[in-house]
């Protein structure tokens, strides 16, 4: 029979004494309300995972822990994550990341764009992808510029607009086939008159498509703007997932702590127009999955690897257009998803500024 006195030692025992509030126990049934070290879902469910792996090892099968794990509150949150200020209209600002490239991270935030203003939000996409962007071909705007307006006395660049979505490009600066060659440092700056300089108006939502990997324009995106929260994209191959740790480890390091939304799997699985019932797992079955559990974040989506998306993609109509389709289906439920995140994100966490970041040295992911 389990006892009070057997729990409370165990607690101790495992160092996890100091975050319970209150415990109860009733027959094999453990009640224990914890509050985390750290508000962010990742630290939660982590150790959500680990004390039901403690329990069961400890306990056995029989003891059923029920557990109810609390945010700290926003006053014990530490100042140092609270810096800059907020873009004036803009509600949420979400990043898109890939840890390499050719995973369809264009693809997929153009579709969850657009998925987006479908739903009736005000949507804005900024193309971060300096040195490749991608956007103005997604939606079908490689020959607009951006005209110049007037707000307060100061001339700002208005975005171009397609499909219900307000969009900033390096790609309407330059020609179809001239190479951007740019350092860091120009780059960054391009970057930030994109983002400050820019007539964005009213807007539900920005979705940021970031370059593949770690570097100069992340960090720039992270310096000047409050990222409200991340989402990753990648393949099932082993050697995209290997990559999307790092991808994510960026976002959770001590001086960035960016809250991870979520992973979205694309190119999933193959399936044929002519066999729509059919999966074909050519890349891998899973990957996604077993990865988001063992870092405690969810899966928001599995995007299959359907002919239609590329050819919208080519032409400029991304496929979530396709009404009542299997694709737009998929979107739907996978923005739903991200959305259902972004709630329980903004529940809990206080509002995300911008990160100051004074050195990148010796700087290592959170691990409590």
């Amino acid at each position: 029979m389990m006892t009070k006195e057997k729990v409370q030692s165990f607690l101790k025992e495992i160092e996890v004494d100091d975050l319970v509030q209150n415990f109860q126990v009733m027959g094999n049934d453990v009640y224990i309300d914890m509050t985390a070290h750290s508000p962010a879902m990742h630290e939660k469910k982590k150790l959500e995972v680990a004390m039901k792996q403690a329990f069961a090892t400890e306990f056995g099968e029989d003891v059923v822990l029920k557990l109810k794990i609390a945010s700290p509150e926003p006053s014990e949150i530490q100042q140092s994550q609270i810096k800059g200020k907020q873009i004036p209209g803009i509600q949420n600002i979400i990043a898109i990341a890939s840890g390499k490239g050719g995973v369809g991270k264009s693809t997929v935030t153009a579709n969850l764009a657009v998925t987006l203003a479908n739903m009736g939000f005000k949507v804005g996409v900024l193309d971060a992808d300096i040195y490749g962007p991608s956007i103005p071909t997604m939606f079908d705007t490689v020959d607009a510029k951006p005209l110049s307006v007037q707000i307060d006395g100061k001339n700002l660049m208005k975005p171009v607009e397609n499909y219900g979505v307000k969009m900033l490009s390096i790609g309407y600066f330059s020609g179809a086939n001239q190479a951007v060659v740019w350092r860091g440092p120009m780059a960054s700056k391009a970057l930030n008159q994109m983002i400050r300089d820019a007539a964005w108006g009213e807007l539900d939502f920005l979705l940021v498509d970031l370059p593949p990997g770690t570097g100069d324009i992340h960090l720039s995106i992270i310096q000047e703007v409050p990222v409200t929260g991340a989402v990753i994209v990648s393949t099932p191959q082993h050697v995209a997932l290997a990559d999307v740790r790092k991808g994510i480890a960026m976002f959770q390091m001590e001086s960035i702590n960016i809250p991870v939304l979520g992973l979205i799997e694309n190119m999933s699985y193959f399936t044929p127009a002519e066999l729509p019932d059919n999966k074909y797992y050519i890349f891998g079955n899973q990957g996604a999955q077993f990865l988001a559990e063992d870092l405690g974040i969810p899966v928001l989506g599995e995007i299959p690897l359907i002919q239609s998306i590329r050819e919208s993609g080519d032409v400029g109509r991304p496929a979530v257009l396709q009404e009542g389709s299997k694709i737009a289906e998929v979107y739907t439920k996978t923005t739903q998803n991200m959305i259902g995140s972004l709630v329980e994100r903004n529940k809990f966490l206080p509002p995300t500024e911008a990160v100051k970041i004074t050195t990148m040295a010796g700087c290592s992911p959170k691990n409590k």
